[in-house]
């Protein structure tokens, strides 16, 4: 349990930083397309949401790919915990990146957080000790190989249909966005629990599991609207829109079809954890949509000293 619980805390911390990095980098090469196409032109599409063109350039800044290269340790981390831990504590240990997030979007984006959000953020780290508290052995993940389709036509569904619709509703998808990617996250948690070939290993067993396919398809996905979240949203409102998408359906899969438990007792206490940890994600979700709500585009500069509304911007 303690190794568990260690490696989800780092897949949150590489997580968090990720986050950050990568909303960085989005705003700069949006300030920077903004200043050589008139704020618009190619910018974004017919919508007012990114342009395919947008999200690429965005992918190609420094800040966003060493928030990739974090991301992508975070992956590996948080999957092994997914292996070790009950999938409600494993997946909300790693959705407290919102915590790593609001603390450094403070210090690299010139953010300044209310009162309330930072209520918000104290309600979820209390609601993990909490579930850590009462969560007791995971379940085995054995699970018939037709589950693994469906998990695979379910990431399929999700992943595309939700990339259209984000491109249809353009500026208004900035928390739909950080929802369906926090449900590519978390469909990518369950493929890992129940993928075949790994305990013990056999290569072609691994290849062969839909769930495999599943979890390639929900990380990118995920990983492609969680980036389009950044760049047309609030970074705290989006990952606080991740964190419920991530932690709800992937716990309650875990506890209803995968064995997963609490303590003898105490599942009270892992239930009161649970919805106090996606309250409060909620709660930050909610009041970063309304501060961001009606905010211009800044004008183009590199740094917070060039705009100077740019460092009095609000992630929240």
């Amino acid at each position: 349990m303690l190794i568990g619980l260690l490696t989800a805390v780092a897949a949150s911390i590489c997580y968090g930083t990720g986050s950050v990095l990568q909303a960085v980098g989005s705003r700069k090469s949006a300030r920077r397309e903004a200043a050589a196409a008139g704020h618009t032109a190619g910018q974004v599409t017919a919508h007012g949401g990114p342009s395919l063109s947008s999200t690429a350039q965005a992918a190609m800044t420094w800040e966003f790919i060493v928030g990739t290269v974090l991301d992508f340790v975070g992956f590996g981390l948080g999957a092994l915990a997914a292996r070790l831990l009950p999938l409600f504590l494993s997946q909300t240990v790693i959705s407290a990146n919102l915590v790593i997030t609001a603390v450094l979007s403070v210090k690299l984006l010139g953010i300044r957080l209310t009162r309330a959000e930072w209520t918000s953020i104290a309600v979820v780290c209390s609601a993990l000790v909490l579930l850590a508290s009462a969560a007791g052995s995971e379940g085995s993940g054995h699970t018939p190989i037709s589950t693994h389709w469906w998990l695979l036509a379910i990431s399929l569904l999700l992943m595309a249909g939700g990339t259209v619709l984000v491109r249809l509703l353009g500026a208004r998808a900035a928390i739909l966005a950080g929802l369906l990617s926090g449900l590519g996250f978390g469909a990518l948690g369950v493929g890992v629990r129940v993928l075949n070939g790994i305990d013990p290993f056999a290569l072609a067993t691994l290849l062969t599991d839909p769930a495999l396919y599943a979890i390639l398809v929900a990380g990118i996905g995920g990983m492609y609207l969680h980036t389009v979240a950044l760049q047309i949203g609030s970074v705290n409102g989006a990952t606080a829109a991740l964190v419920v998408g991530e932690t709800v359906l992937p716990g309650m899969i875990g506890v209803w079809w995968l064995g997963d438990a609490s303590r003898p007792g105490f599942a009270w206490l892992a239930v009161t954890g649970f919805v106090l940890a996606v309250s409060g994600a909620v709660a930050v979700a909610w009041f970063g949509a309304a501060e961001n709500a009606g905010k211009d585009v800044p004008a183009p500069a590199d740094t917070p000293a060039q705009n100077p509304a740019l460092a009095q911007d609000r992630v929240s």
